[in-house]
């Protein structure tokens, strides 16, 4: 499945003073999101080791509503596009019970070598792995 879902826990700690959840703890949702996302389409999470690694280079995010301690959201997860060296990922936190976007992100993944310091073509398992993903997603829903 391309479009992943995953039900984030809001926790006490995620509250601020304002009485709704820091736009920090947001982020955090989202990254919840990509490694859900990264564990279903690669077939489990990137370790270290495997010869490049993956590293966030750019993260924009827009707020669109404010979301509290009792509110019961999830996150989706979308591959949005394939490049030679990076990926883009467009993720949503949604509302269970209203259906309301609360917060939209667009992150671009890069493959980086650590070794060598630098970015490095995306492997080609993982290029597999995304160009199926991106198919599943343009099928027509049955």
């Amino acid at each position: 499945m391309t479009t992943t879902r995953i039900d984030i826990q809001i926790r006490f700690g995620d509250v601020d003073m304002l009485r709704h959840v820091n736009n920090v703890n947001l982020q955090h949702y989202f990254d919840l999101g990509k490694s859900d996302f990264l564990r279903t389409v690669l077939g489990g999470f990137v370790q270290r080791g495997e010869g490049s690694e993956l590293i966030t280079a750019s993260t924009a995010t827009s707020y669109l509503a404010q979301t509290r301690l009792d509110d019961h959201i999830y996150a989706l997860t979308r591959l949005e596009k394939i490049g030679n060296k990076s990926f883009t990922l467009f993720q949503q936190l949604i509302n269970a019970a209203t259906g309301a976007v609360h917060a939209e992100s667009r992150t671009v993944m890069v493959a980086f070598d650590f070794t060598l310091q630098q970015p490095v073509a995306i492997q080609p398992s993982w290029r597999e792995a995304f160009e199926q993903a991106m198919r599943e997603e343009d099928r027509p829903a049955l």
